[in-house]
This record gives structure tokens, C-alpha cells and sequence, in this order.
């Protein structure tokens, strides 16, 4: 080695603190010097000296890559020698989860209120008869109570329906008679229940409030009408100065056949047109009776307000005629027509 070169033992090189390795590095051009000039005298060193390995530039090369290949290679596989990896399991599809089926049942609740711009009424009370004819303003003015609903219920397409309402009316004046000679006064006070009953079945869509354009529903019903009316009448005539007053009360129930048929068609998803039309008749209610005929005319539109509840605006026509057949001091009857507006909130379920 080094260590046995001359120069190596050259006392001014021990005493330099050299790492190792670094000693032989100074000594080289020391010896070429000596090469030069006493070939002699460098052998021995030069035997001393450690064959100094060649690099090769590319094998320097790929070593230098080696250690960034060795971090990006895959670790080593504990599988048993001949086991390759098997085949990725197939991917199944999740299955859809199905959707509830909606239930058979749905029903549908209306709190309306109806407001006639005009009504007209003739009552006959054995052989003195009245009549009034009143604007909106007259009747709110005399109303003492008012209320109504109707809804249905049905399991699938078959159903029930029902529609309740109660008018109470105060005392209504009018006067007649040739420059105050001869004065009539009737004061009619009138209050009224009107119940219908029937079995519906529906074709096309449900009801709701919300729906495609062009979805649309139709209803035809059958069913009762129970009609329960009582109408007091007082009349005071006054001739000259002398008055005489009279006081009669009409009450009367009767219940009659009902058919009739609403329809729903939707305009745009939040916005449809219904109608509704029914007529009920004969039926039963005293001997004697010659007519009994209601019926009912609606047209309008709904605005859905939410998903379950729409806002109904429509017009709306009701009449009623009834009279015993009997004439004098027995007969009876009653003729009522209104017209008017009614506004409606429905809630479906």
C-alpha cells in the first residue's frame, strides 16, 4: 500500500491529520514526477500502489438510476412460487333502489265560501207569496252565518265524495203600494242546510295539485241531495192607518236523486281548469209535491300554492225549486237562483 511508498513516510505528511484514503491522492503526482525522472527509484512505490478501478460512464449511469427505480418498484410478492395474480373480481352494478309504490288511498279537503253577486228568492205561503231580489252588499250585510266544505276519499279509483253547507240570513224588507195608501212589509229570515252524498269512480290522472300540462281527470258521480229549509215570513199591511201583521214559517226537508261530473285539466305544471256541473231531482219528501229540481254549474281555475294545496277561483251558479202542488191556505213553495264567486283553498292527501 501507500504506507510503504517513501514519500508516504515523508515525516511532513504525518504529521497532517489526512483521512483515509486522501494520503495516496497527494502522493500521485509526486510519483509521476519521480517516473519522469528516476524510473528506478518509483517502482517500488508504484508496486505498492492498489490497481485503481475503471468506470464505465454508462454503467456509472445506470447506477446512478438504480436507486429511483428501486423506490418506484412494487415490493416484493409473498404469493407462492408459480401463483401469478388471479383475475380482478368483476364489478357488479348496484342495484336500484326501488321506489316506494304510492298507496291506494288518496283523498282531498275544500273550505270555500261562496259569494253571490245576485239572489233572488220567491216563497208562497198558502195564498200570500213574497219575493226579493238582493246584491252582494244586502246579503253580507244580513248574514248571520255561513260555512261549507266538501272532500272526497278513494281507494284506487273508486270513491266517495260529500259537499255540507249552512246559510243563515237575517230578516229581509221590502215594501209596496200605491203612494203609501196601501203598504206591504215581508220580512223573510232564511236559513238552509244542503248535504250531498254519492259513489264517484275517476278516469285519468289522480287529483293533485300539481301536474304535466295536459293531465287530466274525470268524475262522474251518483248519489243523494238532503235538502233541509226553513224560511219565516212576516208580512204587515197597512191600509190607511190601520196595520194588520201575519206571520208564516216554510220548513221543509226532502232528500232527491244527485248525478253529475267534475272534470280537471292542467294548463301548466302549477295551473289547471275544472269544472263541475250536477242536477239531483225527485226523490221523496211528502205527498202531494209537483217539482223538486236543484242544480249546480261551476267553472274556474286553481293555482297550486305547495305541492298539497291549491287556491280555487271560480264562478259558480246554484238553483232550487220546490212546491208541494197544492194551492189555497196548504200550498208551499220555494225558487231560489244565485250566482256569484267562489273561493275555495283544497289540500290534497
Amino acid at each position: 500500500m501507500v504506507a510503504d511508498c517513501p514519500l508516504a513516510k515523508n515525516p511532513h505528511l504525518e504529521r497532517l491529520p489526512l483521512p483515509l484514503g486522501l494520503a495516496p491522492l497527494l502522493a500521485t503526482p509526486v510519483l509521476a514526477v519521480l517516473v519522469l525522472t528516476d524510473p528506478v527509484l518509483a517502482a517500488p512505490a508504484l508496486s505498492t500502489l492498489a490497481p485503481v478501478a475503471t468506470v464505465d460512464p454508462a454503467a456509472a449511469q445506470g447506477a446512478t438510476a438504480t436507486p429511483a427505480l428501486a423506490q418506484s418498484a412494487d415490493p416484493p410478492s409473498t404469493a407462492a412460487p408459480g401463483s401469478g395474480p388471479g383475475p380482478a373480481p368483476a364489478l357488479r352494478p348496484a342495484a336500484p333502489t326501488p321506489s316506494p309504490s304510492p298507496s291506494p288511498w288518496a283523498g282531498t279537503l275544500e273550505l270555500y265560501g261562496f259569494l253571490p253577486l245576485r239572489t233572488q228568492a220567491d216563497l208562497e205561503i198558502g195564498n200570500r207569496s213574497t219575493s226579493f231580489d238582493v246584491g252582494l252588499g244586502t246579503l253580507l250585510s244580513k248574514l248571520k252565518w255561513a260555512s261549507s266544505a266538501r272532500g272526497s276519499l278513494e281507494y284506487g279509483r273508486l270513491g266517495l265524495l260529500g259537499d255540507v253547507r249552512y246559510d243563515r240570513l237575517g230578516s229581509i224588507t221590502s215594501r209596496t203600494g200605491p203612494r203609501g195608501l196601501v203598504g206591504v212589509k215581508a220580512a223573510t229570515a232564511f236559513n238552509a242546510t244542503v248535504a250531498d252524498l254519492a259513489l264517484r269512480y275517476r278516469f285519468g290522472a289522480r287529483e293533485a295539485a300539481q301536474g304535466k300540462a295536459g293531465e287530466f281527470s274525470i268524475i262522474p258521480y251518483a248519489g243523494v241531495r238532503i235538502i233541509d229549509a226553513n224560511f219565516g215570513v212576516t208580512t204587515t199591511v197597512n191600509v190607511l192607518r190601520f196595520e194588520r201583521q201575519v206571520s208564516r214559517e216554510l220548513r221543509h226537508t226532502w232528500v232527491q236523486a244527485l248525478l253529475g261530473t267534475q272534470a280537471t285539466v292542467f294548463l301548466a305544471p302549477r295551473l289547471r281548469l275544472f269544472g263541475r256541473a250536477d242536477v239531483g231531482a225527485f226523490g221523496s219528501g211528502g205527498d202531494g209535491e209537483a217539482q223538486k229540481l236543484t242544480g249546480n254549474a261551476q267553472l274556474g281555475l286553481g293555482y297550486a300554492l305547495g305541492r298539497n294545496i291549491d287556491l280555487n277561483l271560480s264562478w259558480r251558479y246554484q238553483g232550487l225549486d220546490w212546491n208541494n202542488g197544492l194551492s189555497g191556505r196548504s200550498q208551499r213553495g220555494i225558487s231560489t237562483d244565485e250566482n256569484g264567486v267562489e273561493i275555495g283553498l283544497k289540500f290534497f292527501f
